[in-house]
């Protein structure tokens, strides 16, 4: 989560595009809107953005604007609801932002929803932005505005809750209790390397494994292949899930192979909104656009084409949701420590 700009790095956000490509206007403007997000991933580099427009947005902006939207969203840099969804666009937008925990930059209070989606009352989870002229954008931490539509949505919302718990009998017409903890059979004894499951981490190049910073991913990656991914961690209110971008033993494999600083050769496989895919020493790695040139280009696919091979930098590691991060040799900026939710995992792209 986001909780002041200051520790706004390395995070995932949410740009309700149509909002800020009509800041200030009466009609949206898609020139508006790139300015807005490559001044935000210039202030903050280091963080993901998924931008997400209404489905009238293309029809809306100046027709000179049209290519280069269908263009955009060809390429997955713009998300928009699919056809026949029920609501506005902003329905779809925070049920984005609420599955993967992610700050929504928007000047939008979001009042219909606040029943729904009671998060976005949380520290960091709205942020706003303006063009200021002669200065350029300024964003700064939001909190949603309550008002008529707001109480009657937490009002509907609550309504809706109440006779769910209160009507849910047993089969003899009486409440459930409280539900019994299931006992759990104590795990098997393992002995040595023999342990069912267990990994052979050991690099097959010398001094990949001497790097500290790598310790932690191997530690980490191991004790859930050798666990079977049963061990489950208490998450924090408002935490994302740490969805695996590669199994444990591609991720293994890979840092033994590739050590934080080495160069790789990759095949680009897909774009995102702000980055792009890369299939590089049997893994699935991405780059971000920050780490594609400086200043950042406005799309992946204006510095990379799909299916083109070339040499990446191993720039971060994150262990937790076993992801890499590349970058190209003459932007790469190795972190002595992975930054929690610098990779992306369900993205697909185009």
């Amino acid at each position: 989560m986001l909780y002041c700009p200051s520790e706004m790095a390395a995070r995932r956000v949410v740009v309700d595009g149509s909002n800020i490509a009509t800041e200030g206007r009466t009609l949206p403007s898609l020139k508006q809107l790139n300015e807005g997000v490559l001044a935000f991933l210039n202030e903050y580099p280091d963080t993901e953005v998924t931008v997400v427009v209404d489905a009238t947005f293309g029809h809306r902006i100046d027709p000179s604007e049209r290519d280069e939207f269908e263009e955009a969203e060809a390429n997955n840099e713009l998300v928009s609801p699919p056809a026949g969804a029920i609501g506005r666009g902003d329905a779809f937008l925070l049920r984005i932002a609420g599955k993967i925990g992610a700050t929504v930059l928007s000047n939008d209070s979001f009042q219909e929803f606040h029943g729904e989606h009671e998060w976005l009352f949380d520290d960091g989870r709205l942020i706003g932005g303006k063009p200021v002229l002669g200065i350029g954008w300024i964003f700064t931490p939001r909190t949603p505005v309550r008002g008529v539509k707001s109480r009657k949505a937490v009002k509907e919302a609550k309504k809706k809750q109440g006779p769910v718990l209160e009507a849910v009998p047993t089969a003899s017409g009486e409440p459930l209790g409280p539900m019994p903890m299931p006992s759990k059979p104590p795990p098997p004894r393992r002995k040595g390397r023999e342990a069912e499951g267990a990994v052979d981490v050991r690099p097959t190049k010398a001094g990949a494994r001497d790097d500290p910073r790598v310790a932690a991913a191997v530690a980490s990656a191991t004790e859930e292949s050798v666990s079977g991914g049963r061990k489950r961690r208490r998450k924090k209110r408002g935490a994302r899930p740490a969805e695996p971008v590669n199994e444990a033993l591609t991720f293994l494999n890979f840092i033994a192979e590739h050590a934080l600083g080495s160069e790789v050769p990759g095949e680009v496989e897909t774009f995102t909104s702000h980055g792009a895919f890369v299939l590089a020493g049997g893994a699935r790695c991405y780059v971000p656009i920050s780490a594609l040139g400086d200043p950042p280009p406005r799309a992946a696919r204006d510095v990379l084409s799909r299916g083109e091979r070339r040499a990446f930098v191993v720039q971060a590691l994150d262990p937790q949701r076993r992801g890499i991060e590349l970058a190209l040799p003459e932007f790469a900026r190795v972190a002595g420590a992975p930054l929690p939710e610098k990779i992306p995992t369900t993205q697909k792209g185009t």
